[in-house]
């Protein structure tokens, strides 16, 4: 819990002064080496976090890179950081590339402070891979990201397991962007095998509109009710029912489709607070959710009423954005803002 702590604050440092990190040199300061000690390394110790390390590659002498760190004398990793504003392309890492073939380090970070991206050997001993096994974004943390940078921290650090999983993690990291892509755009190759499974006549041009469609339904109906079903599975446990709140009872009705985008939201939320804390307050214009019932601290609100739109309305300090949606389901678009709005409102904002 003191790591995600840690890790939280660098966030809010993230979301509150993007604008004034734009050189390499206060991303460093303001985010790399506040990271850095959250995974327990003593930055003021230049035996332990070396700042400008050198490294002669071939005939070039006098390469560096950013920062190295060391457990115990050993080089462990290297880190090389860009200013926060940078995208961090193949092409940023071509002095890693340089630098891991010449060190015993098998962990490189390459960073603008907001994005860290992880690399070993896993493909070829002593020469770093292409591609990351592991992506942290403070500007979208989950739960799961907490347990992985566990393994970095100085007090848990073994290179070997590292590596092992750093395998396990790269091929689960690339599945994952595999199915992303085809939730969002099914493959020809996708449908093909989906209604070859469910379709006795042809597989005609209009047949495989009619199965993307259907397989993109699909894949979001299956994500909502199976988080909607671990929500459930989490609130039965605690044996305490939905609390939820009304205004004055004059023609105030909460329908099945407010409490749906509700437990959504509560689902989402639940990557940073306890469900619990999520109450449903309905009115006669809109069904609000509050952290902790505190009319201050609203988290979204949900315009289900008007009979001809619907939207869902998400904050940033006291301004409500208004998005236009279909219906419950499209709440899940607004993932990253429900959950920066509820760092906002932890950081006391």
């Amino acid at each position: 819990m003191e790591l995600e702590a840690k890790i939280s604050d660098i966030a809010n440092t993230v979301r509150d002064h993007r604008e004034v990190l734009a050189t390499e040199e206060a991303a460093k300061n303001a985010l790399v080496m506040p990271f850095l000690q959250a995974l327990g390394y003593n930055v003021f110790n230049p035996a332990e976090v070396i700042p400008e390390f050198t490294c002669d590659v071939g005939t070039k002498k006098g390469e560096k890179v950013d920062y190295a760190v060391s457990i115990g004398g050993r080089i462990t990793m290297l880190v090389e950081c860009k200013p926060s504003h940078s995208e961090l392309s193949i092409n940023h890492a071509s002095q890693l590339y340089r630098y891991f073939s010449v060190t015993e380090a098998r962990v490189a970070i390459l960073t603008n402070g907001v994005i860290y991206k992880f690399f070993s050997d896993i493909d070829s001993p002593n020469r770093m891979d292409e591609r990351p096994f592991f992506t942290l974004d403070l500007e979208s943390l989950r739960k799961s990201d907490y347990r992985t940078l566990e393994s970095f921290s100085k007090a848990a650090f073994d290179i070997e397991r590292i590596v092992q999983e750093a395998g396990k993690l790269k091929l689960q990291t690339l599945v994952y962007k595999e199915l992303e892509k085809e939730m969002q755009e099914p493959s020809e190759e996708l449908v093909r095998m989906i209604a070859g499974r469910v379709h006795s006549g042809r597989l005609t041009a209009s047949v495989k509109e009619t199965f993307e469609g259907l397989i993109i339904n699909s894949f979001s109906t299956l994500v909502r009710d199976k988080v909607n079903a671990r929500l459930t599975s989490a609130l039965d446990s605690g044996a305490e029912e939905v609390e939820i709140k009304t205004g004055p009872q004059d023609e105030i009705e909460t329908t099945p489709e407010e409490i749906e985008g509700y437990n959504i939201v509560r689902a989402i939320g639940a990557r940073k607070v306890d469900p619990k804390r999520n109450v449903m307050r309905d009115a006669k214009s809109y069904c609000a959710v509050l952290l902790d019932d505190n009319n201050r601290k609203s988290i979204a609100r949900l315009h289900f009423n008007s009979a001809t739109s619907r939207h869902f309305g998400t904050f940033s300090g006291k301004d409500e954005i208004r998005h236009p949606v279909e219906g419950p389901i499209d709440i899940y678009q607004h993932e990253k803002a429900i959950l920066m709005r509820l760092e906002e409102l932890e950081g006391g904002q």
